[in-house]
């Protein structure tokens, strides 16, 4: 590993990174877009195939097709060589990477994990300039896998992502694993489960205060609290959760644990507190 390191003390060889927006198929993905109008504050603009939803530092992109199906999602680096050390990186790995044309973000290239998800990086074009909603950045994107050790090695080897924690069964078998590309615990994860689809994904706020405010937004629009509040035990955020009318989970987080690059890769049991340290965990089998 390289003894270079650029801000927040990572070496060269990992990825900066953040993810800047996400592509979901839906059924009806007019009916999709208008709850996350209501719901996240979304402003929905029509393409010739697809809908775009922009609001204060998040974007989806909505497409017809099967429910909780990630199409892409696309993560803005802040410059072009950082582009082509992850280019270098996903060919050394022995994977093949394509340059892609997006809406939201320019000089872009496209990789696809071994379950065929699709991530494109690229630099970031700012479309929600005066936007006024409450504060919630899109974070992170939580997919399940049949065989998440392949993902995780992907995202690692080919993508330079790095490994905060990992969850482990009685077993000793990793159950979930959260991975990084910036100072915060984690911009992804994935877990063990009988399908390969999309889980959640999660922006997030500011502070304590500001789950509350959502909370009584949520309200507001009749939507309800699936799960929350409460805390989660990697990434130590406070967190609550809703669900979109394709059943796809929706996260409001704030105060994620801030990580240094030294920081060894953690392990959590397999149970209930390691999911919410405060009650009740929706623990997956």
């Amino acid at each position: 590993m390289s003894s270079a390191h650029t801000r927040w003390g990572r070496p060269l060889d990992t990825l900066v990174a953040r993810l800047h927006y996400l592509e979901l198929a839906s059924p009806d993905p007019l009916a999709t877009a208008q709850f996350y109008e209501r719901a996240m504050g979304y402003e929905v603009r029509h393409t010739n195939d697809a809908i775009i939803a922009s609001g204060p530092d998040r974007h989806l992109i909505f497409v017809p097709g099967a429910p909780k199906t990630l199409m892409r999602a696309g993560f803005a680096v802040p410059n072009v060589a950082e582009r082509d050390r992850l280019a270098a990186r996903i060919e050394r790995a022995g994977f093949s990477h394509r340059p892609v044309v997006t809406d939201l973000l320019t000089d872009a290239i496209e990789a696809v994990d071994p379950d065929g998800n699709r991530f494109v990086f690229g630099i970031a074009r700012d479309r929600s300039q005066g936007m006024q909603a409450l504060p919630a950045r899109l974070q992170h994107v939580v997919v399940a896998s049949r065989d998440p050790a392949k993902i995780v090695r992907f995202f690692v080897d080919a993508l330079g992502f790095t490994l905060s924690d990992d969850v482990v069964d009685g077993e000793g078998g990793i159950r979930t694993s959260f991975l990084r590309c910036s100072q915060e615990h984690h911009s992804f994860a994935v877990f063990k489960a009988a399908e390969d689809r999309l889980d959640h994904h999660c922006y997030e706020t500011t502070d304590w205060n500001m789950i509350r405010d959502w909370g009584d937004h949520m309200a507001s629009e009749h939507i309800p609290i699936q799960w929350g509040p409460g805390r989660h035990g990697p990434g130590n955020n406070l967190f609550l959760f809703v669900h979109d009318p394709d059943g796809n989970w929706v996260e409001i987080s704030a105060e994620l644990e801030i990580v240094d690059h030294q920081r060894p890769a953690g392990r959590w049991p397999h149970e209930q507190r390691t999911l919410n340290s405060w009650g009740q965990g929706l623990l997956r089998s």
